[in-house]
């Protein structure tokens, strides 16, 4: 049976006090050096001990004592206590210090674009350790305990800030020479339903589109074909060796074309896409290390200016 627990309310009240005097086994002393009145001090303990049940210490006129549960009680509490001083300290140095794991999540495909990047903002803040999970799939960034991601325009949540690493990208329709001798190069969208056409499989599951524009109008295509990917390099990889027709951001197939290992096909009819963009929640207190790197990318990326998702997913920014 799932039982409820709560933290009560004050449970560390007067614990703070009860250290300070059987510290200094006065009542006076431990109120200089809280900087506190000597009643203030009698006030907290004769309330600590209340919410206990129990006599902590033993008074007389001139000395105090510890009872036999004050000193099980100090055996426990002090090191709790420090342990809990200590977390706080760490704490607030983080909240104040541009330090500590800075996680990102960003696909494959994208990291060797950042290295240059979080190279320079590592020698920027040396005091920051920066972590990259590659990851094909969308993860839910706070859910995950990243700090913030990179990811083209179009994927990122209407409810998270965004800003513009890369300007607005062509997709490419890409295929091998190879491929190319053995079917007819297409010369109109229609011409993919006689193709094979390599797919992306979304993290929801769903088996992505792929995206045209005839003139003015934008057009979205159910293709088919012998292989499906949940990971751009490994879709172009596929293309490379043959297997079919690709579609993929313009950039990341820009090396193969230029040494002859893929063919843009469709280039008349290739749609734009928002670009690419680091993204992290609305947080009203941020930490010092993700600010210095949001504006670490304002300062060396191409495009710096913040832009929401809901205006990206339009063409806009």
């Amino acid at each position: 049976m799932k039982q409820n627990f709560t933290v009560r309310q004050g449970a560390l009240d007067g614990v703070e006090a009860f250290l300070s005097v059987a510290l200094h086994r006065s009542f006076r002393r431990a109120a200089a050096d809280l900087g506190v009145t000597p009643s203030a001090i009698s006030q907290a303990i004769r309330a600590l001990e209340a919410r206990l049940g129990t006599a902590l210490f033993i008074r007389t006129t001139r000395s105090v004592g510890l009872t036999e549960a004050g000193e099980q009680f100090l055996r426990r509490a002090k090191p709790a206590f420090e342990d809990l001083v200590a977390a706080t300290e760490s704490a607030r140095d983080l909240g104040q210090r541009t330090a500590g794991l800075l996680r990102l999540s960003a696909p494959r495909a994208l990291v060797p674009h950042l290295m240059e990047l979080i190279a320079s903002f590592c020698a920027a803040y040396p005091e920051v350790e920066v972590e990259i999970a590659a990851n094909a799939n969308l993860v839910d960034i706070a859910a995950e305990g990243f700090d913030a991601g990179v990811r083209l325009g179009q994927f990122i949540e209407a409810d998270m800030i965004a800003v513009r690493l890369a300007p607005s990208l062509p997709l490419a329709v890409v295929g091998s020479p190879d491929y190319l001798r053995r079917r007819k190069r297409p010369e109109r969208i229609d011409d993919l339903r006689q193709h094979a056409c390599l797919r992306m499989r979304r993290s929801n599951g769903s088996i992505a589109p792929w995206s045209f524009v005839n003139g003015n109008e934008a057009v979205e295509v159910i293709v088919a074909g012998p292989f499906i990917a949940n990971d751009m390099p490994m879709m172009l990889g596929a293309a490379i060796e043959g297997l079919g027709l690709a579609q993929v951001p313009a950039p990341l197939a820009a090396e193969a074309v230029k040494a002859g290992k893929l063919v843009r096909v469709l280039e008349r009819f290739a749609p734009m896409t928002p670009g690419v963009f680091l993204y992290y929640p609305n947080r009203h207190q941020m930490m010092p290390k993700l600010r210095a790197f949001i504006d670490h990318v304002k300062r060396h990326a191409d495009f710096g200016k913040p832009a929401s998702p809901k205006a990206k997913r339009t063409g806009a920014g």
